[in-house]
């Protein structure tokens, strides 16, 4: 199964078990990238994971058997998350270029080795309802909170999900930074927006550093 637009993104957050199989672990990502998945894989810190591997394609089969294949392998899924790239409706004014960037992105970038994913939704209280409010005001905190983004400019790079209908929350976030000191004052940064301020819901961080496989293992 393909998708017709964009490519599918699936995060596993993994511990290894007791037999784990590096070389098998090794083969499942080298087919995977065979199968034209990009395949990114960081060494996690805290207790919620140890390895991350971050698998983007447009065959969500191959991305299926990546799944299958670490898990033979020997390696146990903790958590993960589930999205697809897309073009915001706040952002379809957007350079041509820029847009295919966020549909078919290249990944990871050079010289930032620190990442991040987090997932979050806007919310739909009574007093904060993001979709009860219109288009236009919307737009405007879009673009405050875009503005508030660009100043990380050449520090991070980051890319947003489409998770609706997908997973537990509506975006996934990864973040890839020159250190962990970016991503977390682009985080703190982005939170004073109105949008995230009054709308903004966030699930858990997860939080390491870009390794190859070999040495995650």
């Amino acid at each position: 199964m393909r998708l017709e637009t964009g490519v599918c993104v699936l995060h596993l957050f993994c511990s290894p078990g007791p037999e784990v199989d590096r070389q098998a672990v090794v083969a499942a990502i080298k087919a995977a990238e065979a199968a034209e998945c990009q395949v990114i894989t960081a060494a996690m810190l805290g207790h919620r994971c140890d390895i991350a591997v971050m698998v983007l394609g447009n065959d969500v089969s191959a991305i299926r058997s990546l799944q299958s294949g670490l898990q033979r392998a020997g390696l146990e899924i903790r958590s993960s998350y589930l999205s697809i790239t897309e073009v915001s409706e706040y952002a379809k004014g957007l350079p041509a270029e820029m847009l295919q960037d966020r549909l078919y992105p290249k990944l990871p970038p050079e010289g930032k080795p620190a990442f991040c994913f987090y997932p979050m939704s806007k919310r739909r209280e009574a007093h904060a309802n993001w979709y009860a409010t219109p288009f236009e005001e919307r737009t405007e905190m879009m673009m405050e909170h875009g503005k508030s983004g660009r100043t990380f400019a050449g520090r991070l790079v980051q890319l947003v999900t489409a998770s609706t209908g997908l997973d537990s929350h509506e975006w996934g976030v990864t973040l890839f930074g020159e250190s962990m000191e970016v991503i977390k004052d682009v985080v703190y940064t982005m939170r004073f927006d109105r949008g995230s301020a009054l709308y903004g819901d966030f699930g858990d961080f997860f939080v390491g550093y870009l390794a190859h496989i070999d040495d995650v293992l």
